[in-house]
Formats: structure tokens, sequence, C-alpha cells
């Protein structure tokens, strides 16, 4: 599933041909991704202009100036993808309908931007502008990683006697908002942390320790565009590449890559995911 890199990169790509441009035709090509599509959905988005796009966590959220706000998931396999831009931001024609294709914008600058979801584990939605909050999918989400509010107080606060692996404590979305499997991997590598050890056990000052880490990740991430494992494109269709930094995530029985470690990474399960770890420099 695409994390927060992933979901700022397709939001910063989509951009150039969205943000304040009509929307001069909406098709939507079926009922239904994950859930139902909001009643009228196409009849609701046809001739709006994108006022602005936002994120929340790993949501697109695009304000439209009939103070309506289209919420975006892109679930497991989602892309959204560019074609046609007049701007010269993408260089691809506008190509063939393809069969998972589920919802297009057929922009009036002439840009096509598609929707293209296989497992159709995404989803959309429309409320009004400004109570995006209270909606379900976003009413108990933490603090942005990126943003103010999440600091080493918060951390350190919310993870006060959690009797959880430290992993499981920073993947909860109650806890800090956008963080996946991948990149929690990364910070824990980095902050020297074994996954599996209890957040309750870790002092203070070690936790208020990996606010700063989980910054660094997420924006090296970002420049590099995300992580392209499996389906993950940028709005461009072009890879993300940020896995070629990987220090831990996927790199079962390959050396440490700490001068002087003599260890191999390992993989461990918890909550049936993967979580890689270097035994000696994680503990």
């Amino acid at each position: 599933m695409p994390e927060l890199p992933e979901v700022e990169t397709v939001r910063r790509g989509l951009e150039p041909s969205m943000t304040g441009v009509r929307i001069a035709r909406a098709d939507v090509n079926r009922p239904d991704l994950r859930w139902p599509f909001p009643e009228r959905m196409a009849e609701r988005l046809t001739g709006t202009t994108v006022e602005r796009l936002r994120r929340r966590s790993k949501y697109i959220l695009a304000d439209l100036d009939t103070k309506e706000t289209l919420l975006i998931h892109l679930g497991m396999s989602g892309r959204m993808t560019v074609s046609g831009d007049p701007l010269g931001q993408f260089v691809y024609d506008h190509p063939a309908q393809e069969k998972h294709d589920h919802v297009v914008f057929h922009m009036a600058n002439g840009a096509r931007v598609t929707f293209n979801d296989p497992r159709r584990f995404g989803a959309m939605d429309l409320m009004a502008t400004g109570t995006e909050e209270a909606h379900p999918l976003l009413a108990k989400l933490g603090p942005e990683p990126l943003g103010n509010t999440f600091s080493e107080d918060h951390l350190i606060s919310a993870l006060k006697g959690k009797n959880t692996p430290i992993k499981s404590a920073l993947l909860d979305q109650h806890v800090v908002a956008g963080l996946g499997n991948i990149y929690v991997c990364e910070v824990l590598f980095r902050a020297g942390i074994h996954p599996a050890r209890k957040a309750s056990k870790i002092s203070a000052a070690r936790i208020g320790s990996l606010v700063p880490i989980i910054r660094e990740v997420l924006l090296e991430a970002i420049e590099a565009g995300g992580s392209s494992l499996k389906d993950f494109r940028q709005a461009d269709g072009e890879l993300g590449y940020f896995q070629h930094n990987f220090r831990v995530y996927g790199r079962e029985g390959q050396p440490c890559v700490t001068p002087d470690c003599a260890s191999r990474i390992k993989r461990i399960t918890q909550s049936g995911r993967s979580s890689f770890f270097c035994p000696t420099c994680q503990r």
C-alpha cells in the first residue's frame, strides 16, 4: 500500500494539471471501488474547478469551487497518472483506456487524469469542504509527521505505558498519521531500536529522538519520488527510487550497511507484517 511519501509524490505530480483547473468532464466507469462512490459523483465533479490539492495521512484531498472536497485513497494498487498535459510537465499522449481505469478526469487544459486500480481497494468520497476531520476515514488520525503538531512531547506522551512492540506502536495511525511498514523499518534501524522492543521499555529520550529521524526518512523518500515495489507509479508514470536507499527493508540475509558491522539483516513477522532489522545495530 502506498505510504505517506508515495501519496505526497502523487499529490505534487497532480498539481500542475489540476490545481486551478476546471474538470471539463468526469467519467465514473463503475459504481464502486472498496465502497460505493457517492451519489451522482460524475455529475457533481463535472464543471468544477480544483482550488487546492492537499494531503492528510495517506489520503489526497481536492478542494473544489463548489465547496465540496474530493477524498482519494489509492488503496493497495491504485495509481493516478496524467497524460496530454499542455504545460509540458508530462511527455505522454493520452493512452488507450484500460480495463481498470475506473475514474477519469478530463481537465479543461487538455490534461487527462486517470485513476487505475486493479484490486479495487482504493476509495473516493465527496464531503463538504472543512468537514474532513469528521470524516470516518480521517476523524481518528494522529498528527502529520511533517507538521508542527508532531513533536517529541507528543510522541513520548502517546507511547507512554504502551506495552506493545515499538514497531506496532508507530504503525498505529492514532499515534502518528501516514507511517507504514517500509518507513517504520527504516526509522527504527536509523534509531538503533529493535522492532520487537516494548514501547514502554524505551526511554523518553530515545522515543523523542525518533521524531527528527521520522521526518528525515520521509523527506528523503519524498525527494526520491517514493518507493516502487510493485504497483506504485508517480503521476507521470515514472517509478519512485527510494527503494534503492533501503538500509534494512527487503534486505533479509544481506550484510548490514553499518561500517564494521558483521551481521546480516534478519526478518521477523509482527502482526502479519515483515519487520527487517540488524540484530547487532538494533537493541
